[in-house]
C-alpha cells in the first residue's frame, strides 16, 4: 500500500488532494427498520482477514504521512447503510460479498428474522456501516 501510496504521490498534480474513503471494521450494527423506526438485532462478527486490512491501510497512511508525503487536511466518520427487503436477502448477500470480512452469526441472523417478521408490512433489513473518510494534501518536498 506504501508503494501505491508513493505512485499516487508521483501522478498527483500540484496542491493535489488524496481523498481516502473506507469502511472500517467496527463489528457492524443488524438493524430492522420501518416507518415507524429502527430496532437493534445485533453485531456483525468482523473476521481477521477484515480487520488485518484495516489495520495495513491505517498503517501505510501514517507511514506516507511520516514520510512528508501527504499532510491531513480533514477527516470524519459516518455512516453507510446497506439495505435489504428480507432477512433471508441479507444473509445470502453476505455470504456471496462479504465472505472472509464480515460473518452474520446465527443468533444474530434469528434475531433479525423475528423482528422483521413482527415489524410493519414495510419493515426492511440494514446494517450500519462505518465509514471513513480523509482528505490528504499532497506535500512538496
Amino acid at each position: 500500500m506504501v508503494h501505491a501510496l508513493s505512485e499516487i504521490r508521483r501522478i498527483l498534480k500540484p496542491n493535489g488532494i488524496l481523498i481516502d474513503l473506507r469502511p472500517v471494521e467496527s463489528n457492524w450494527s443488524v438493524e430492522v427498520v420501518s416507518s415507524t423506526g429502527w430496532q437493534a438485532a445485533g453485531r456483525l462478527s468482523d473476521l481477521p482477514a477484515a480487520v488485518a486490512d484495516d489495520e495495513a491501510a491505517f498503517k501505510a497512511m501514517r507511514e506516507a504521512e511520516s514520510r512528508g508525503w501527504y499532510i491531513k487536511r480533514a477527516e470524519e466518520e459516518f455512516a453507510f447503510f446497506y439495505y435489504w427487503d428480507t432477512p433471508s436477502e441479507m444473509k445470502e448477500f453476505m455470504e456471496d460479498e462479504w465472505e472472509g470480512f464480515e460473518k452474520l452469526e446465527e443468533d444474530v441472523y434469528k434475531k433479525t428474522s423475528s423482528l422483521w417478521a413482527s415489524a410493519n408490512a414495510d419493515a426492511r433489513v440494514r446494517v450500519r456501516v462505518r465509514m471513513l473518510i480523509t482528505i490528504w494534501d499532497k506535500r512538496w518536498g
